[in-house]
């Protein structure tokens, strides 16, 4: 089932009745929205001046809802999160824990090579040469010593966005980075709540490993699955619509990224649905029931 996701971008006071979410407005106390609470799989609050009661995280956290919250930029910067995730999750985490160097390095190459192999077949859809990042493919190693992941992906985003004048792939950097950043972090967040669906840490990485970094793992797992953000943005850039602003219009677009297709095991696949599939197959390589990761692949 595809779970819904709700964006709240004004004032708004949320609660819960008879397993509902109920959404009333400052302007409007007499009106009232009601979404039913198992329908949903990610809330984004926007807004500084938005109530929600403990009744309503309480039961969102039991669903398995991912409450996502936005700082003076509008960027999402935190992710609420249940303290239990799966009824194995003590062993399942102690797996993770014990795993192997060599057993993470191969995990890691996997994750490059399907990034990597994402990302050729994007620039190839969008009639544009990939022949340097297959060729690449085939130098990646066993913990990619050679560091072809960054390498790739600074030659991916050069040749995918050449027409923008100055655009190189930085946070702070000129439109349509903005756009990216804002797809990533819904990405970011997708993957976390897969991960602790699975019983697995989120912060503890294969080959991230920033001591900051709360979501080591998420950074990991994602990256096979950038070049879909990608797609999406390249195609509002290609539209010729205002990137320079994150108005309502480009979010609405953003937040359809859990939603969309994906082709996995050669099945097509829900993006959210997916990445349940890679991370129970991750959790399954951690626990020695399997040697490779199920990703996507990008078509």
């Amino acid at each position: 089932m595809i779970k819904r996701t709700l964006f709240f971008g004004n004032p708004a006071y949320l609660s819960t009745k008879h397993e509902q979410l109920v959404v009333r407005f400052p302007e409007d106390n007499k009106k009232e929205a009601v979404v039913a609470i198992e329908d949903l799989g990610y809330v984004v609050l926007e807004h500084p001046q938005i109530t929600i009661t403990t009744g309503l995280l309480m039961k969102l956290v039991q669903n398995k809802t991912a409450v996502i919250t936005c700082d003076k930029q509008h960027m999402p910067c935190g992710f609420l999160q249940p303290m239990v995730g799966h009824t194995e999750q003590t062993e399942r985490m102690r797996y993770q824990l014990k795993a192997s160097v060599p057993l993470k390095k191969q995990l890691w190459q996997q994750t490059v090579v399907a990034k990597v192999d994402n990302q050729a077949n994007h620039l190839l859809e969008q009639g544009k040469k990939a022949l340097k990042l297959k060729r690449w493919i085939k130098e990646i190693k066993s913990g990619d010593p050679g560091n072809i992941e960054a390498i790739s992906a600074a030659y991916y985003f050069q040749t995918l966005f050449n027409a923008l004048d100055g655009f190189s792939r930085n946070q702070k950097g000129v439109a349509p980075n903005n756009l990216l950043n804002y797809g990533y972090a819904i990405l970011r967040a997708v993957t976390a709540r897969a991960l602790v669906s699975s019983g697995l840490l989120p912060s503890v990485g294969i080959f991230h490993s920033n001591k900051y970094n709360a979501f080591c793992l998420a950074d990991d797992v994602m990256e096979p699955y950038r070049p879909y953000v990608d797609a999406l943005v390249y195609d509002m850039v290609e539209t010729g619509c205002n990137i320079e602003d994150l108005n309502k219009n480009i979010k609405t677009e953003l937040l359809k990224i859990p939603a969309l297709d994906v082709v996995i095991d050669g099945k097509k696949s829900p993006l959210m649905v997916a990445m349940s599939r890679t991370t129970h197959s991750l959790q399954e390589c951690f626990s020695g029931v399997s040697r490779r990761i199920l990703y996507p692949e990008f078509s």
